[in-house]
């Protein structure tokens, strides 16, 4: 009996042990962000557009260049150093602003590329491509016209087309927002071929949408909206899409979005272009809020990308400085 009485004692002390082991190595929850703070981390690039994260770190930039058709895609380690990874993508300068280069995205060692202004989808092959490396020709990148295509729907008065941000869905697929046709279309993963997903509702009366980000939260995808001229306070919003191209309001009452990522607990975290006074866009009032609206950090030039980098940390991005900036909390 004591013996008996002796094991079940050492078993009830191993499985509490083990408990309590289990219970300290748990990791601890990661809080929402209420405030951000911001560091230098790279300077002048030219115009950049947008970035894509990889498994190492390290950050692949589309740059629009300064409008000579030298719009380029750069790669930056996480100590900051950068190689030019292609150039000679067009650029051209239109209404003031430098265009081209749309949102690039990394996935298993190839990067994926839109070209807004041309409707091309490039892909390039990376794997192997390492800081230092020598360029890679232009002619050598595979190129897919998605363009042609989205152009003979008419979806938009007059017809237009500017693929801007892309992701992928649970089932494979690339799904890219068109901020010129206002709507999202669907790449199929076997044979490229492309078909309309989902098309976003005007902001409000007679003002388009203008898509500028698509992200895939494990449920739903989420559609930030810039809302088009005049860009009006409160018109921008956040749209979501369920995977059988449903759309409807997620949130509402932004100004000018231009991106979205998630946070360590699948919240959004939008950025906030600018304002726009009698004169255009007024400098230094971009901003990063959560879903609620609430602001993180303000007083950022013309953000055009973020993403989440750690369990506290982000990357953003200035179109208007060349610049990108650490945020932590």
């Amino acid at each position: 009996m004591k013996k008996q009485v002796s094991l079940f004692s050492a078993l009830s002390f191993c499985l509490l042990l083990g408990w309590i082991v289990a219970c300290s190595e748990k990791e601890e929850p990661t809080p929402e962000p209420t405030q951000l703070t911001a560091t230098d981390f790279v300077t002048q690039l030219r115009a950049p557009i947008g970035f894509s994260l990889d498994d190492k770190g390290q950050l692949w930039v589309t740059e629009a260049g300064t409008g000579k058709n030298d719009a380029s895609i750069v790669l930056i380690t996480p100590q900051g150093t950068k190689t030019t990874v292609a150039t000679g993508f067009p650029s051209v300068i239109s209404n003031g602003s430098i265009e081209g280069m749309s949102h690039p995205l990394y996935k298993d060692g190839k990067l994926y590329v839109l070209h807004g202004i041309s409707g091309t989808l490039y892909t390039l092959e990376v794997a192997s491509f390492k800081s230092g490396d020598a360029a890679q020709s232009l002619a050598s990148i595979k190129k897919e016209d998605v363009g042609t295509y989205i152009r003979s729907l008419n979806l938009t008065t007059p017809v237009n087309s500017n693929v801007f941000d892309l992701t992928f869905g649970p089932d494979g697929n690339l799904y890219i927002a068109d901020a010129g046709a206002n709507a999202i279309f669907k790449r199929d993963k076997t044979t490229g071929a492309l078909s309309l997903f989902a098309k976003l509702p005007d902001a409000a009366t007679k003002v388009e949408a203008v898509p500028t980000s698509i992200t895939y939260d494990g449920t739903k995808f989420l559609v930030t909206t810039l809302s088009g001229f005049p860009f009006t306070a409160g018109n921008a919003k956040i749209y979501q899409v369920t995977t059988d191209g449903a759309v409807s309001e997620y949130k509402t009452n932004f100004t000018m979005l231009s991106h979205l990522t998630l946070s360590k607990n699948n919240k959004p975290i939008a950025i906030q272009l600018a304002e726009f006074g009698p004169t255009g866009f007024v400098p230094s009032t971009g901003k990063v809020i959560d879903e609620t609206g609430k602001v993180l950090i303000s007083n950022i030039m013309m953000p055009t990308d973020i993403e989440r980098s750690a369990n506290r940390e982000f990357y953003i991005l200035s179109y208007a400085l060349g610049t990108i900036q650490k945020l932590s909390y």
